[in-house]
Parts: structure tokens; sequence; C-alpha cells
């Protein structure tokens, strides 16, 4: 199941733009871009850390994955929505990357568990009915399991910065 999302706002709840899961592989509206956390700069090309605070901006509205305390429409779990105005948001925008070893890996499974409410992004059977339908309910789950594991499917890989390949194959003589 993909990330997706499109301006279609929630019934319920917040009533911002809502995130969902689909499965077709071929659809515009599941792009996501990698950012630093609020208030930070992160330069092109460098690695994103396990443990690392990041935000997702939907590449199609501009708006941040968000979470808040809103009970999510299907489930009754936390809400996940996209919020914000050309990738501006706030703190509640902030996911923090859980994965082994110390870099996300290009091909490496990872969580996302909101730094503000410790729920993990997740994905599981519920579907909605009109306007998007056989779309899958996402929401922030309290326990790690395996509906909130995240894998990058495609999309534009930068290359890590020479700052960073110097840092980590330098040798000391």
């Amino acid at each position: 199941v993909r990330l997706h999302s499109h301006d279609v706002r929630y019934g319920s709840g917040s009533g911002q733009q809502s995130v969902t899961g689909v499965s077709a592989a071929d659809d515009g509206n599941s792009y996501w871009r990698v950012r630093g956390r609020t208030a930070a700069v992160c330069e092109r090309g460098t690695p994103v850390r396990c443990g690392q605070a990041v935000r997702l901006t939907h590449l199609g509205t501009g708006r941040n994955l968000h979470s808040h305390r809103f009970a999510s429409p299907l489930s009754g779990n936390q809400e996940v929505s996209a919020f914000g105005e050309a990738g501006e948001g706030d703190y509640l925008d902030d996911w923090t990357v859980v994965c082994s070893g110390t870099y996300w890996a290009r091909d490496g499974e990872v969580r996302f568990q909101h730094t503000s409410t410790n729920v993990f992004l997740s994905v599981t059977g519920e579907q909605y009915g009109r306007p998007i339908h056989g779309q899958k309910e996402v929401h922030g789950m309290a326990t790690s399991s395996q509906n909130n594991y995240w894998k990058v499917m495609e999309g534009i890989f930068m290359q890590p910065s020479e700052v960073f390949k110097a840092e980590r194959y330098h040798a000391e003589l």
C-alpha cells in the first residue's frame, strides 16, 4: 500500500486533507518529499539518520503529513491528515524515522513515529466509501506492528553529499 493524499477533506474530525493508502503504483498523488523537521534545514544529499525527525510533504498539494488528537474516521485511532500551505505547517508535522542501523537505507523498511503524540503511522484494512472508494485508512496507532512498516517504492534519490562521503570513509593514518 502506498501513502496517498489529494485535496479531499475529512468530513469529520479535523476537516483537514485526507491521507489514505492505495494499491495503485501509477498514481501521482502518492509522491512525498522528505524534508527536515519544522524550522530545521536539511541539505539535499544529507542521509537521514535513524532517530532523526523529518517532515513528509505531499508533492501535489504542498501539505505536510500531520497528526493530532482527533479520532480517525473509520477505526477511531488517531487521525493522520495533511496540513499547512506550501510545505509550511507546525510542530505536529514532525515524524521520527525508526529504523535499524545508522541511516535510513534506500531499500530498507522504516516506521514513522509522530514526535508529539508517539503514535506510529499505520494502515490496516478499513476502506472508505465515496468519494474515495476503496482507499484504506491511514491512522496513528499507539503500538508498533506489521501495519506500520513503510518502504520507498520509487522516486528521485539523491547521492550522498561530499561532506557525508568524507565523514563516512575518512580514515586516520
